[in-house]
């Protein structure tokens, strides 16, 4: 697996919002802005970013209590040290069918303070912070409340993301490609998501979404070529249990940053829209410093540097797939001869059948499978099975196969 990074190294956090009540947030929003992505604009390790620099007045840190059966959400009971305190309002404290997840806030201690959470009637079945599942200590006269110890380092409360998100980072920006796979529970769903049906195809067809991006940014030598300049592009779907960062409605992204890392100036983020059967219907596209410009059917959508030179174009056609221009001319082209994108998908290159391509992802078991598979003559057959921590998305293994 080329260039692996973890979750901690990835994650620059967005600056957490506005408090929304959970279950109030109403219908899912009907645009996102510039910092839809996590990381956009903050450079990882940045004190902005909640990386390990300097010593903050007032530290954070989020813990997930997981249970050990999904149910109908409920609240446990919190306990902290002297000096500590829940980060108040529903945003920082979010109960799901399978979890409940919350923001601790007082002075920073690398070496953790201990919390204690009391939730009669639910089995508990692990506390995770950042990637790593805590320990658990049962207290012996009540069998209803366990402890464990906290670290409380970051800078702020969506410093901290990567906590209460389940994410797969296959590869890192210094390959000219910085890839993800984020994977959905529906016993998850936290903020806005709660208030509309469970967006299943959307997910689906998210993760597909990101494999025949890298398909064609590997084939066309546009990843070689950003590597070789010091820039990358970012290629990731949507979440649906961050209410820290209200990821909505359905879309992916393939950002181009002109820079090593997601600090660089005149970056451009893409959203695109998808509706239930993963097609795509709008662009807002996000250039730094420029705002949003709204690309719709047939309209092409240039991805810059960051002195004005084009990247690649792409344009939504009919068939809810897009076309992707090189600079050189070659056109890929993403089709569903059924209008279907939640299945399998083919890539159509220079107006011929090339490829083939489909994800299937078992976010229970933490299982992500993807398959690519060359048209007519095309040898290609690559098959490859990541899997993962179900509750942080840190890869285990990767088989090809």
């Amino acid at each position: 697996m080329p260039d692996p990074i973890t979750r901690r190294a990835a994650l620059a956090g967005l600056a957490a919002g506005a408090v929304t009540l959970l279950g109030t947030a109403g219908i899912a929003r009907a645009d996102v802005g510039p910092d839809d992505t996590p990381w956009a604009g903050y450079e990882p390790g940045s004190a902005r970013s909640g990386g390990d620099v300097g010593v903050a007045a007032v530290a954070y840190a989020g813990f997930r209590v997981v249970r050990a059966v999904p149910g109908p959400p409920s609240v446990p009971e919190v306990t902290l040290p002297d000096g500590y305190s829940l980060v108040p309002g529903a945003t920082y404290n979010v109960a799901s069918r399978a979890e409940f997840y919350a923001f601790v806030q007082g002075e920073q201690n690398d070496a953790g303070v201990t919390v204690s959470v009391r939730w009669p009637g639910i089995r508990i079945a692990t506390v995770v912070a950042g990637d790593n599942r805590l320990a658990l200590t049962t207290d012996p006269a009540d069998p209803d409340r366990v402890s464990f110890t906290l670290p409380v380092f970051r800078a702020s409360a969506g410093a901290d993301q990567g906590t209460i998100q389940v994410w797969s980072h296959i590869t890192g920006a210094a390959t000219g490609e910085y890839m993800k796979y984020e994977h959905n529970d529906p016993d998850r769903v936290a903020g806005p998501w709660t208030t509309v049906a469970w967006p299943a195809g959307a997910v689906r067809a998210a993760s597909t979404w990101v494999l025949v991006t890298h398909e064609i940014l590997q084939d066309s030598g546009l990843s070689a070529r950003a590597k070789a300049r010091g820039h990358f592009f970012a290629l990731m779907g949507f979440e649906t249990n961050n209410t820290l960062h209200a990821d909505n409605p359905p879309h992916w992204h393939m950002a181009y940053y002109p820079g090593p890392d997601m600090n660089a100036p005149k970056q451009t983020i893409p959203h695109y829209w998808i509706n239930s059967r993963g097609q795509v219907f709008y662009n807002g596209q996000d250039r730094q410093g420029e705002g949003r410009t709204q690309y719709r059917l047939d309209n092409p959508a240039p991805i810059l540097d960051a002195e004005g030179g084009l990247i690649i174009t792409t344009t939504i056609r009919a068939h809810g797939g897009l076309d992707f221009d090189t600079p050189e001319g070659v056109r890929y082209t993403v089709y569903s001869p059924d209008g279907d994108y939640t299945g399998p998908v083919q890539i159509l290159k220079a107006g011929k059948l090339w490829r083939y391509a489909a994800t299937d992802d078992d976010v229970k078991a933490g299982i992500l499978r993807t398959d690519v598979r060359g048209a007519g003559r095309d040898p290609v057959r690559e098959s490859i099975e990541y899997r993962y921590d179900e509750l942080t998305g840190l890869v285990r293994s990767t088989r090809r196969f």
